[in-house]
């Protein structure tokens, strides 16, 4: 057998200490929408994508950690507007802009840590 049996990434999740806080640091910092599932769950649409968001214990068949996670997410707005807003919402910038290279190929990225610290990239294609 050859060939990928994946197309894509539909969410990713990140484990918080207060899921409200977190949802309210996004939206201020990179403006995205939270929305509700499932009763009561929460998570931050990003594209086509979405980041749920969990509390410690609350998803029992994985081993998370608050502050473990890292991902990198794509924008179409300039390092510095990226830079400007999470810093406008209380984040500290902890790297760049900054050449990497994506999936793609070559990204500018800009790295800040959000409240519970996990790494969070925002990166912009040539």
């Amino acid at each position: 057998m050859s060939g990928s049996l994946i197309t894509g990434i539909d969410h990713i999740v990140l484990t918080v200490r207060d899921v409200e806080a977190t949802v309210s640091f996004f939206q201020a910092a990179l403006g995205v929408e939270a929305v509700t599932f499932a009763g009561t769950r929460r998570a931050l649409i990003v594209g086509d994508q979405k980041i749920n968001l969990q509390t410690l214990g609350q998803e029992t068949r994985n081993h998370a950690v608050i502050g473990s996670g890292d991902v990198c997410l794509l924008t179409d707005a300039a390092p510095g507007e990226v830079i400007t807003r999470v810093e406008a919402a209380g984040g500290v910038i902890v790297e760049g802009p900054v050449a990497k290279s994506g999936a793609r190929g070559p990204i500018t990225s800009v790295y800040f840590n959000d409240l519970d610290g996990n790494l969070i990239e925002v990166s912009r294609y040539e």
